[in-house]
């Protein structure tokens, strides 16, 4: 499980804005505290910048605002890259769920991959 703070999101928490503002501020951090590595299914190595999130559901207990939330991404196959290689290209469009809870006084956020 990732731990980070998403007081943008926290902020604007029951406001119209909320699921843009959310998606905003995760599409801005660093690939790293996603799990898009754990994510993988077509390929080897995930590319951390350049993911997209679509807000799949949010709900809300008393203290935590629960997000499920799917990541598009890019992954790869490492492998030759000579100039000459006849190999096809080695980037996948990866996909995988994850669930983000976002404490309600705090903002610290804990995130999980969510397996099928």
């Amino acid at each position: 499980m990732i731990e980070m703070q998403l007081s943008k999101a926290l902020n604007a928490w029951n406001t119209p804005a909320f699921e843009q503002v959310l998606k905003q501020e995760i599409q801005s951090l660093h690939g790293k505290l996603l799990p898009l590595q754990q994510g993988l299914s077509h390929s080897s190595f995930a590319i951390e910048q350049d993911f997209t999130v679509v807000i799949l559901g949010v709900s809300e207990s008393d203290t935590l605002i629960c997000v499920k939330s799917g990541i598009f991404y890019t992954g790869v196959i490492p492998g030759c890259s000579c100039a000459d290689d006849p190999s096809p290209d080695n980037a996948y469009t990866e996909y995988c769920e994850i669930e983000l809870s976002i404490d309600k006084s705090t903002a610290e956020t804990c995130v999980r991959l969510l397996t099928e």
